[in-house]
């Protein structure tokens, strides 16, 4: 079964029981109501005819008791024996004289039906002139009310009907209007698989509530997955290209080295320090693409207590060392912080490399507080970068143009992945001809202090 049909019947039906458990409570009590109700009026009226009964005990008769009759009911009196004394009918209720009343001690009070026809009961003990106790019995026909009754719960099936006709219109309307954006995202996502084109869900009408929610979230995960499907293309469409120089460059000596290798021995040293640097340089470049490729809860990142000042002062020790360049400090000491120490410091290499490539001045590193954060600055004093190099930097291949070194444009896409890794946020500032600002935003550790 479909959702809209199942909607539409699930609804309906719920609705059809509701209606008669609520037509139903409401009939039923009433019908108590009104039953209880002329049940007391004719207990209150039994008593009124005991009274009068009493005041005149001197002259009690039948006679007497015939003044009392209801016009729709009976009078009897019944003997402990079970014997009628008396039995007196009003109107048409001579067929009640037939109906067996027993005995009653006590007082009693009741609906009987006769033949379909509901009749209040009461029963009253009292002194009869022969002063033996006999029930005093007072019959009176409902019919009037059981026709009432009849008339209520025809209204009631009658409104019922009426009330499921425009509920099932308003059913099956809000059975479209629920299905409807579904059946526009199945469509969509089957133009999507058949075209492999990336398409939206129109959805003119402007609301908030969860069906709009829907497409709007629809739309914008296509419009993620597009710009990243377009990103990998792109990012293929570089990697190929970067992959391609050194392996033409590696293929091209190999050939040169299999015709003439044997012969000229300056040419196959050429040849071998060629490869082995342009295979180093894949290798370097490989590694680099297979660290962006990793999500991240792949890093592996352990979070730990690590005192920054130590930390830079290693960093920046092995990085003096490995590269003959200078690098001022300034760390106050004592400063901690939570975080990963061996991928921090790959993010710092990755700073203090660029800084590296694009200046030959020595390279700043300095630690300050902002609010609870500490905040790492990799300065350099180089060519810097305009406002529209500094909008791309973070692309993965992309180089400035000024460039003298020569890398593979991932360092700082690498940079941004880590720092999302270690939760940390990282900026660059920059003006051109007078360097660049790398800044490294972390928390600081509890208890931890400038």
């Amino acid at each position: 079964m479909k959702l809209g049909n199942r909607i539409q019947v699930y609804t309906t039906g719920l609705f059809i029981l509701l209606l008669v458990l609520i037509s139903a409570a409401v009939y039923f009590s009433f019908s108590k109501i009104v039953y209880d109700s002329d049940v007391d009026q004719t207990r209150m009226e039994a008593e009124r005819i005991v009274t009068g009964v009493n005041e005149r005990s001197d002259s009690l008769s039948a006679d007497v008791l015939r003044a009392y009759v209801p016009a729709n009911g009976m009078i009897r009196l019944v003997l402990p024996d079970g014997t009628s004394e008396v039995s007196l009918t009003g109107g048409s209720q001579e067929d009640l004289i037939e109906q067996a009343y027993p005995y009653e001690a006590g007082e009693k009070t009741e609906v009987r039906r006769y033949e379909g026809v509901p009749y209040a009961f009461v029963s009253i003990p009292i002194i009869w002139t022969n002063g033996e106790v006999v029930s005093f019995q007072l019959t009176r026909s409902l019919e009037a009310t059981a026709q009432n009754l009849n008339i209520l719960r025809i209204v009631l099936m009658s409104v019922a009907l009426l009330a499921m006709i425009p509920f099932f219109l308003s059913s099956r309307l809000l059975s479209r209007l629920i299905v409807h954006p579904i059946r526009s995202l199945i469509q969509t996502m089957q133009q999507i698989r058949g075209s492999g084109q990336f398409k939206h869900i129109p959805y003119e009408r402007e609301s908030k509530d969860e069906l709009a929610q829907m497409a709007h979230t629809f739309n914008k995960m296509m419009v993620q997955l597009e710009e990243n499907y377009h990103k990998q293309e792109q990012f293929v469409s570089n990697a190929s290209h970067e992959l391609k120089t050194p392996l033409t460059v590696i293929e091209s000596y190999a050939s040169l080295l299999k015709r003439r290798g044997t012969q000229d021995e300056e040419l196959f040293q050429e040849s071998v320090e060629a490869i082995h640097s342009e295979a180093k340089r894949m290798r370097g470049l490989t590694e680099q693409l297979l660290l962006l490729a990793r999500k991240e809860e792949h890093w592996d990142v352990q979070f730990e207590s690590v005192d920054l000042s130590y930390l830079l002062q290693t960093s920046v020790s092995s990085f003096e060392k490995a590269y003959q360049r200078k690098v001022d400090l300034f760390c106050p000491q004592g400063i901690h912080i939570t975080t990963d120490e061996q991928k921090l410091k790959q993010l710092l290499y990755i700073f203090m490399d660029n800084a590296r490539k694009y200046s030959e001045d020595p390279i700043e590193v300095n630690v300050e507080s902002r609010d609870d954060h500490v905040v790492i600055l990799v300065m350099d004093h180089g060519i810097g970068m305009s406002q529209k190099e500094l909008e791309k930097v973070f692309d993965r291949f992309y180089q400035v143009e000024e460039s003298r070194t020569e890398g593979y444009g991932l360092g700082l896409s690498l940079a941004e992945e880590l720092a999302q890794a270690l939760k940390a946020d990282i900026q660059l500032s920059s003006e051109k001809g007078k360097g660049t600002t790398a800044t490294i935003l972390m928390p600081l550790s509890e208890g931890s202090h400038f």
